[in-house]
This record gives structure tokens, sequence and C-alpha cells, in this order.
């Protein structure tokens, strides 16, 4: 790609932002699809206390590039029932399909009561959708008594079954937080498991049909049926390990750096198309806001964050563990930008709730490895604003700040202490970094790092190995954390194990072994 090339395209991506708001043609309401149109299931997201965004894709042909789908507006009409059999409707509408979008429809239901479970479902033609489940959130001022959510990530397709899902669709739960890697962008790996059969993503057809094979699996699309989800990315859903406009190998300006917007583009674009999110996400070319906050009444405040798109540049061009540098404490480098960072220390100190749960992509601890190096990738990277950041924390005296995180393939429960050159200082929150669905296949108990690893970083109170997904029960009293393990994930039907469970007493930052 030259770089005309891509200015001449970059200026399209405000054209197209503008020309998405508006319908072409005629929509019907009676199109002649070549199969049932709700090959990808259906979806809930971003609950507040009267509401909630309701999401399919119509996609007769899922894999295939337009889906299977009349290149024309469709009509969608969706209901919402107080109850499963979806006899006693409380809203009905319709929305429009649009090919611009996939033929994604994105509905934000408003006005119902708080603190209350609906069903759902969409129409088209003659096909209805299966029936969905899910849930506003409590009022701003109510106290509920206890939160219930599981927590996942990194969910490569061909690595393995998603049969933590299926354990995960049988505890009661309100929601799922989804911290990243919804998709990987690569082709099969040569031992696949189970093939998608795609080439590696570049263009939007390219991400589509990568979304629409992970979205078919079973096991995904009835966990998204069953409660509603709150979901953000990481580096997988456009390319591994890439850090705002730049990779590791492509730190400076030219054409490597204008093919990464395109490709963030169409990633970002693909999305929104098949994720339950609000409006105010929808992306214009290579930029989307996807920081935002949802609060369970006064109980739990989520603020969910984006390590991956305002990033600064990686610190050693293509190495991911590096020793300690002085410039890691460069305060010019951020993981957060200006602009969310300010975002979240204001949401942050403005918080009602008795919990404040930060949901983000990395490990946000700083590990001092084996080999005496670090975790660039991660919060470590950029070292003066982790710092300054639990710096806050501390000195706001931020009402139980507690980390979520996925990436990293590990379960792993952490004190965060503001400076770990002084490993005896006391912690100022916890973090939970959850495993993966299924990245990394296959993985035994891991045995104990080692006495060195454990005496260099003694704020790591556990860490496992193997794939699942974590189970979090709030209260106003405590936080409690079950790291759910699976022993393969190779084959179907692997049964599920909690490997740790962990108490944080409201006001006291500690973990507790239970």
């Amino acid at each position: 790609m030259s770089r005309r090339s891509f200015l001449v395209g970059s200026t399209s991506f405000a054209a197209a932002a503008l020309l998405a708001n508006r319908t072409f043609g005629t929509v019907t309401g009676s199109p002649r699809l070549p199969g049932y149109p709700f090959t990808l299931g259906i979806a809930s997201g971003d609950p507040l206390p009267d509401g909630f965004v309701l999401w399919t894709r119509l996609a007769p042909r899922p894999v295939e590039v337009g889906g299977g789908m009349p290149a024309e507006p469709v009509e969608v009409r969706w209901e919402v029932a107080e109850d499963e059999a979806m006899r006693r409707l409380v809203q009905t509408g319709t929305a429009t399909a649009s090919p611009s979008w996939a033929h994604s429809v994105h509905v934000e239901v408003a006005g119902l009561r708080p603190d209350r479970w609906y069903w759902y479902r969409f129409r088209v033609g003659g096909e209805a959708s299966p029936v969905g489940r899910t849930r506003t959130l409590p009022a701003p001022d109510a106290v509920p008594e206890r939160l219930r959510f599981a927590f996942a990530s990194c969910q490569k397709y061909d690595t393995g079954f998603y049969t933590a899902y299926e354990h995960m669709a049988r505890e009661d739960i309100d929601l799922v937080a989804h911290l990243g890697d919804y998709i990987y962008e690569k082709a099969d790996a040569e031992d696949a498991v189970r093939r998608h059969g795609l080439p590696t993503s570049i263009t939007l057809d390219d991400y589509r049909s990568r979304y629409a094979a992970y979205k078919s699996d079973p096991a995904l699309q009835a966990m998204h049926a069953l409660v509603p989800w709150i979901v953000t990315w990481d580096d997988h859903e456009v390319t591994n390990d890439y850090a705002g406009p730049f990779t590791k190998n492509n730190l400076v300006p030219g054409p490597a750096r204008d093919q990464l917007l395109l490709r963030r583009a169409a990633g970002y674009q693909a999305y929104y198309e098949h994720m339950p999110l609000r409006l105010t996400a929808r992306p214009s070319g290579p930029d989307m806001l996807l920081y935002r906050r949802l609060a369970f009444g006064r109980l739990a405040n989520f603020h969910v964050l984006d390590t991956r798109q305002y990033r600064s540049h990686w610190l050693y061009g293509n190495g991911k563990d590096q020793p300690w540098d002085p410039a890691m404490l460069d305060p010019a480098r951020s993981i957060l930008g200006d602009r969310q960072r300010d975002w979240l220390y204001r949401g942050l100190s403005q918080s009602p709730c008795e919990w404040n749960v930060l949901a983000q992509q990395v490990m946000m601890t700083r590990i001092l490895q084996s080999n005496d190096t670090y975790m660039m990738d991660k919060w470590t990277g950029f070292e003066a604003e982790r710092r300054r950041t639990l710096d806050y924390l501390r000195t706001q005296k931020i009402r139980n700040p507690v980390v979520i995180t996925g990436d990293i393939h590990c379960n792993w429960a952490n004190e965060l202490i503001e400076d770990v050159d002084r490993l005896d200082a006391p912690p100022v929150a916890t973090e939970f970094a959850g495993t993966s669905i299924t990245s990394g296949g296959d993985e035994d108990d891991t045995p104990p790092k080692g006495d060195r690893f454990y005496a260099a970083n003694p704020f790591v109170k556990f860490f496992n190995g193997q794939r699942g997904y974590v189970h979090c029960e709030v209260t106003p009293q405590a936080w409690r954390t079950d790291f759910r393990t699976l022993s393969y994930v190779s084959r179907p039907g692997a049964p599920l194990h909690t490997a740790a469970s962990y108490l944080v007493e409201s006001g006291r930052p500690r973990l507790n072994r239970v």
C-alpha cells in the first residue's frame, strides 16, 4: 500500500461514518433468504437500570462474504417480554439491518423496570430467533444484597473447545465480562484441534468471516443468550501486540503504520458489528470509543478500560520480556492515553459504589520473572502510569478497587502495592487475572513457580495455568473470587474444578484464601 492510497482511504473514514447513519434503498420486511437468518445467535449487553442492548446479525450463510444476505436493508422486528414464553410483551419495535454494517442489529431498549429479568427475540420474514434472557441493573440508589458475575478472555477457536462456557451456563450469574481476545486473527495452527479454515484476517470481510466462525459455536451462543455481556477488546481483535498505531516491528511513520490503521478500522468495525454495544461505540475509521462505566446500583461500579487503542509505542521494539530500564519510568508513556486516564480518575473519585471494578486487559501487577526480566506488554511497560494510578487509588481513598484482567492465559491472585521496590508496602488494591477459555491449549495443574519467584513477588498469592474462567460474588461486606478450571480443552466434555477461592473484605485490600 502506498502512502497516497492510505490518505485517499482515510478521507473516506469520515464520509463512511456519516453515510452509515443513512439507509439507502427500500427496506424490505420479507427478504428472500437462502436459509435460516439467525445462525449467529442473539445477545444482549451493556445493561442499565432501565434497559439494555439487544444484538443479532442476519447471516444465513455466515462465513461467506455478505453472509448470504441480499445487498439491501432488511426490517427486523424485536420483542421484549416479562416471561420466557413471550406472552407478556412489554416492548416491541423494528430495526433496520443494513448491509453497510453486515446486517447487524443493535437495539437500545429503554423504559423498563430496574433490577428485573426479561426475555427477548427477533423476527424477520417468517423466521424467529431463539429466545434470549437478559436483565436490567438495579436502580442507581439501590444497595443490592449481592452481584454474581463471571469474567473470561482469550478464546482461540482452533486451540480448543468452549467447554468452559457450557459450565458457565450452569452458574447463577447476573452478567459476563469479556476482557478481550474474543477472536484471533491468524490462520489455523498446524496442530489445530478444530478448524475454521480461514486465512489471516486483514480486510473487513476477513474479520466478518472470523467472527461468524467463532459465533457459530453453540456453547458461546448459549452463554450469550443467557445473560447480558460487558465486552472490551485486547490485541487479537486486530493483530497481536499492537500498540495504538504501532506494531512491535514498526515504530516509525510510514506505510506499515498506515496499513495498521486501515486494518484497525476493519477490525474495529467487525467488532462493533458482532457485539451488543451501544451506538456511542460505533467506530469511525480506526477510532472507536470503548471505555465506559456501568454501575450495579451502589454495590459495584464497572470502569471498563481500553488499554490498546491509546497506548504509547513499544519501549523495546519486539521484545516482550526485558530487564529493567529507567525509560520505563518516563511519565510521557501511557497505556490509557490522557483523556481515558482523566475519565477514569474522575469516575473513581465520584463513584458512590462500595466496590470499584477496573475491567481491563493486561496485568497491572509488576512481576519480576525468574530470569530477572519484566513483561513489557503489560502495565509494567508503562511503569510511571502504573504507579500514578495506584497512587491515585491510595491518596484519593478510592473505595475497594478491584482489578479484573484477561490476556495472560493463566490465573493469578495478586495484592497490588504501589512501589514494588518496597515489598513491605501495604496493598492499595487487589487484582484477579483470569486464564483463557482455550488459548494455550491443554495444561496440567501448574506447579509452583519456585521459592525465588515468590520471594521476589510476595504479593502474588496464587498462580495456575489451566484453562477456564473466573466466578465472582460481591456483597457489601466482601468480594469472593473462585477460579474455575478445566484439565483439558483439546476434546469436549472436560469436568469443572475450583482451583482456588479468595475473599477480600470491604475496606481491607488483602487476599484471604478460603
